[in-house]
């Protein structure tokens, strides 16, 4: 693969964990319409600070490459997304559904990562890419622990 390929299959990649962390986004903003509870809501607008500067910091790089951020998110968002929506009018507004599903995002995302982070072609030879990659999969498993605790302590409520 050619230095022009090499660029052009990094800023892909690097997209497409921007729509990740755009689901991500959109998913905790779902989970703090449909909850009214203060130490959630504080937890879950934390989470989308925290998408909120990784799509910046990737925004960035992808700028440094030469290329152009997406906007948006994944198409299977898209689909969680709706059907959450779908879930939530049936569905009364129970904390444990709410933090399994969070929990089900956070997966999702620390699996792009980990997804990437194999991807040779995307980490050559660039240690900023490593460093940053790194440094959001290490937020993610936090989050991802943090919620789970949260969703297991409600079970035993």
């Amino acid at each position: 693969m050619g230095v022009l390929q090499h660029i052009q299959h990094q800023i892909s990649a690097l997209n497409d964990l921007i729509k990740i962390n755009n689901d991500r986004i959109a998913g905790y903003q779902k989970a703090i319409e449909s909850i009214d509870e203060t130490g959630l809501n504080l937890l879950f607008n934390e989470y989308t600070d925290q998408s909120k500067n990784y799509v910046s910091e990737l925004r960035e790089y992808i700028h440094v490459l030469g290329g152009h951020p997406a906007d948006g998110t994944t198409l299977s968002g898209k689909f969680y997304h709706a059907w959450m929506d779908v879930k939530a009018t049936f569905i009364n507004k129970d904390k444990h559904i709410i933090l399994a599903d969070c929990e089900r995002g956070e997966d999702i995302a620390k699996k792009a990562y980990r997804k990437a982070l194999d991807d040779k072609e995307l980490i050559w030879e660039d240690e900023r890419v490593v460093s940053i990659l790194n440094t959001h999969l290490d937020g993610l498993r936090i989050a991802h622990d943090t919620i789970k605790a949260l969703r297991d302590a409600e079970v035993n409520v």
